[in-house]
């Protein structure tokens, strides 16, 4: 490409002490099918190798140009803004130094701009769990067909697509409204987006996939990127601030009417992420939590509540009313149907959410589960809790292991006396079932003790390697009820290697909590010893002659 010519496009990768991972960003880009652009490296002023690296990737390729700012800005902002103003091309785009663009983005972005005068173009995101390499995603629902819009009253649900780096800008559309990203504070995505969307005349959504977002969900608290630093009270912080933020844009802008969308998708994704958490925090952190949250809650638009599933408004409402050990109890098992492990009736025979009726005439309708029809519904979608109290390896070594599991039936759907149930896990096709008893130990709470022999799963003869969550199935009367199975919080994982009788080959076997999510119960299988170094040969051999073979060879070398 010229240099005394414009390009097309103009990609900002911008960085801070990535060194490693950034010669892949800007190669994503440099391989695009439309070569027509430049590629602006814009530098948060890193510490580590970055600067050699960006520079060796500048010299390697003249579309590239490398941007470095002279302080550490602490942010994404600066980084973007300083690139802008450089930024030679009419058409604009930001990736992230640990992401990439798929091959065919700038292409399918650009041709959306094209076909007609727009401010914006975007497309769908492909997230990549870096621990396990599983694709999904973003948003699926919004960016499924091609559409061009005139403006976000035509689709408000948007709102929840606030990522900057989906989309491809008209400089002009930039320029016009001075939109900048926000210096100086977190999430400026969701500013940015927000600002964006409102301002746009018209704006094309194209399906296909144009950012490539590696997600590492698990990630050490110290590394975490600034989203999944939920464990910081600022962090907290961060994100309120920015959402009065788009509230005062809305209002100055004269977009008040989208108020309640926006607050929906600060209640169903923002709050949310934060609700998943509090089963994992200490009674200072739940404090201080609801010290930041409540009062912005009380700011939101009532209807934002109304269309959220019961059990996110049952912890809204705890938080909220600060019975904060109810709602850390209360958002494990979100999304799960986990019932709660009392209910509380009124003199006109409403249901509630916990062991007393609520004094105030928000919280009974917050915390109402009458609509659920606890006390009726039939025993397979009957809510029940099962927790486990009580955990130990059996002596003599083996993956034995004696647990004592805790059931809470709320409704009291269960008749009185001993109730029959089984543990529940599939490893592989075949389905391990372990019958035990649960005993009465008061109206609505039952308790019994199984002990689980993983030995006596039977794994594929090629071996498995994954994680499966043990059910708990209730039954009674040729009709049955299946959930999940609640782990304590802390408890030492315990490890043993298996040799299976079934004639598998020998496993690494973990039992562990969860710690993550509700925190379920979950046996991780890893095979062994020399079925480690075969068995990826199998999945290799795509006849299925012969990865049957290998499956056989697999465990008559082991047996």
């Amino acid at each position: 490409m010229s240099t005394s010519r414009l390009p097309d496009v103009t990609v900002t990768v911008i960085v801070h002490n990535d060194a490693g991972r950034l010669p892949r960003a800007v190669r994503s880009v440099c391989r695009q099918t439309h070569r027509d652009l430049e590629v602006v490296i814009s530098d948060d002023h890193s510490t580590d190798d970055t600067p050699r690296v960006a520079r060796e990737l500048a010299a390697a390729d003249p579309r590239v140009r490398y941007l470095r700012l002279p302080e550490n800005s602490g942010g994404c902002s600066a980084p973007r803004n300083r690139a802008l103003e450089i930024s030679r091309a009419p058409y604009l785009m930001f990736l992230d130094s640990d992401d990439e663009l798929p091959e065919g983005a700038v292409a399918a972005l650009l041709a959306a701009h094209r076909e007609r005068e727009i401010d914006f173009a975007m497309g769908a995101v492909r997230r990549i769990r870096v621990d396990t390499g599983r694709r999904s995603t973003w948003m699926p629902h919004l960016v499924g067909e091609r559409r061009t819009l005139d403006g976000v009253e035509d689709d408000p649900r948007l709102f929840f697509e606030h990522l900057a780096t989906s989309k491809m800008y008209a400089r002009a559309f930039l320029d016009r409204h001075a939109l900048r990203f926000p210096e100086g504070i977190h999430y400026e995505d969701q500013l940015f987006s927000a600002q964006a969307y409102c301002l746009a005349e018209r704006f094309t959504i194209v399906p296909e996939p144009v950012y490539l977002w590696y997600i590492a969900p698990y990630v050490h608290s110290d590394a975490a990127s600034i989203s999944n630093q939920r464990h910081l009270i600022g962090n907290v912080r961060d994100r309120i601030h920015v959402q009065r933020l788009i509230d005062a844009f809305l209002a100055e802008s004269g977009h008040e009417g989208l108020r309640e969308d926006k607050d929906h998708k600060f209640l169903k994704h923002d709050f949310r992420m934060y609700a998943g958490d509090l089963p994992y925090r200490d009674e200072e952190w739940l404090a201080a939590f609801a010290d930041e949250v409540n009062p912005y809650l009380e700011t939101l638009a009532p209807g934002a509540y109304a269309r959220l599933p019961r059990a996110e408004r049952v912890v809204l409402q705890l938080v909220r009313d600060r019975r904060l050990p109810e709602a850390a109890l209360a958002a494990r098992g979100l999304g799960y149907g986990v019932a709660p492990r009392r209910l509380a009736a009124d003199a006109d025979g409403r249901v509630y959410w916990g062991d007393r009726v609520p004094d105030t005439v928000a919280a009974r309708r917050e915390l109402d589960l009458t609509e659920l029809e606890p006390d009726t519904r039939p025993l397979p979608g009957a809510l029940f809790r099962h927790e486990i109290t009580g955990m130990a390896r059996v002596p003599g070594g083996g993956a034995r292991v004696d647990l004592t599991v805790r059931t809470y039936d709320p409704a009291l759907r269960l008749p009185v006396g001993p109730q029959r149930a089984s543990l529940v896990i599939s490893p592989g096709r075949r389905r391990l079932t372990v019958p035990f008893r649960l005993d009465p130990v008061r109206p609505g709470v039952f308790e019994g003790t199984v002990r689980l022999d993983l030995a006596g799963a039977r794994l594929p003869l090629g071996g498995f390697s994954g994680v499966r969550h043990p059910l708990v199935r209730l039954s009674g009367g040729g009709r049955s009820n299946q959930a999940l199975l609640l782990a304590p919080l802390q408890f030492p994982a315990l490890t043993a290697r298996v040799p299976y009788r079934s004639g598998a080959a020998p496993h690494r076997v973990t039992v562990e909590p969860e710690g993550h999510n509700p925190g379920r119960l979950q046996v991780r299988w890893e095979p062994a010893g020399v079925t480690a170094a075969l068995r990826p040969l199998a999945g290799r051999l795509v006849p299925p002659r012969l990865r049957k073979a290998v499956h056989l060879v697999v465990a008559g070398t082991l047996h």
